[in-house]
């Protein structure tokens, strides 16, 4: 097969990102977008294309038979659905979730409505825009404070952590000035936060073993929160965190808990193929959804420490067959057409 590979582009290694300007954060640097193409070309002739203004013309030019997307797109709330919207006009079937699902897993305040609608448990929020003084009213103390719709850890930062009502609105200020965008007050729970990489659709989908944040792995100053800090300053590719334990040293009763709560979740929004699902516990360890990035990152370093692939190669998965894995899981759904409903 012919397949294209959309993708953009960090212009700053892994060493640079240890600054606050994050505009790249979400892209991926070049070593994961050679790793890809290596993957693909196992079995399939690949042309890489750059989701930047010339993505339209080079995909209409070249009509590949499959797109392995992973373009997180730039400027907005919607900008991961760019390239998955480019493709459906163009009639490109394309691997993981479609426009709609894409745009909203981005904003998490959408999310969490979709989430309390089906009764699946989710932090309390709260969103605040640049003109209302509503968040006064929020009483959940201690809290985070985030962008509405940023992914890679954007614009959470260890001072996002709140204990009152003067800490949240200078974050609020913060987010506004910076981003652009509305600030997401959200309660903080205490318990063990987790991340589950979830495959597959319809009735086949299912979980590779569970990833746990270590937060004592962080400096001592520091709040038990996977903050931009800690995901691009602390941790360093020349000298990585213990960042993570996977599998999570969990018992069976809590990970079918953690991984029942990933699925439902996964299938309340509609997620196709592949999703990383990050979930922390309450006081009484119940798992709570904090978001889902339907887009997951992809470090193909073992070194490096990136989610998805370490949870893969637990489950005794090496890179190019779980990117391999992926483009069949994508290839079989469209084969089927249209999946069977999972009850959720």
């Amino acid at each position: 097969m012919l397949v294209g590979l959309t993708y953009n582009l960090k212009k700053l290694s892994l060493e640079d990102m240890s600054s606050y300007d994050d505009t790249e954060a979400e892209w991926d640097d070049i070593e994961t977008i050679d790793a890809l193409i290596e993957a693909l070309s196992r079995d399939h002739t690949v042309v890489p294309i750059e989701a930047d203004e010339n993505a339209f013309s080079q995909l209409r030019k070249i009509n590949p038979d499959i797109v392995f997307n992973v373009a997180e797109g730039k400027g907005g709330p919607n900008r991961e659905s760019y390239i998955p919207s480019i493709l459906e006009m163009l009639g490109i079937p394309y691997t993981g979730s479609d426009p709609t699902t894409l745009g909203i897993c981005l904003d998490k305040s959408r999310t969490k409505e979709i989430l309390s609608a089906h009764n699946i448990l989710t932090p309390q929020y709260m969103i605040v825009t640049q003109n209302t003084d509503i968040y006064s009213q929020w009483t959940h103390f201690p809290s985070l404070v985030k962008p509405a719709w940023e992914g890679s850890s954007k614009g959470i930062r260890n001072s996002s952590f709140v204990n009152n009502t003067t800490q949240m609105r200078t974050e609020i200020d913060r987010v506004h000035n910076e981003y652009s965008q509305p600030a997401l007050i959200e309660e903080f729970l205490p318990g063990r936060e987790f991340t589950i990489a979830v495959i597959g659709n319809g009735s086949d989908t299912t979980t590779l073993p569970l990833v746990e944040i270590m937060f004592d792995a962080l400096p001592r100053d520091a709040h038990k929160i996977y903050s931009y800090e800690a995901k691009w300053i602390w941790d360093k590719p020349n000298k990585p965190l213990p960042v993570f334990a996977c599998p999570a040293d969990v018992s069976s009763e809590l990970a079918s808990r953690i991984q029942g709560t990933a699925l439902r979740a996964f299938h309340s929004l509609r997620c196709r193929d592949w999703c990383r699902i990050d979930i922390r516990l309450d006081k009484n360890n119940d798992p709570h959804i904090i978001e889902l990035n339907p887009l997951p990152g992809i470090l193909p370093n073992p070194a490096h420490n990136s989610c998805f692939p370490k949870a893969a190669r637990a489950e005794g998965i090496n890179y190019q067959d779980l990117i391999n894995k992926i483009l069949g899981i994508t290839l079989s759904r469209i084969s089927q057409k249209n999946l069977a409903p999972v009850s959720i």
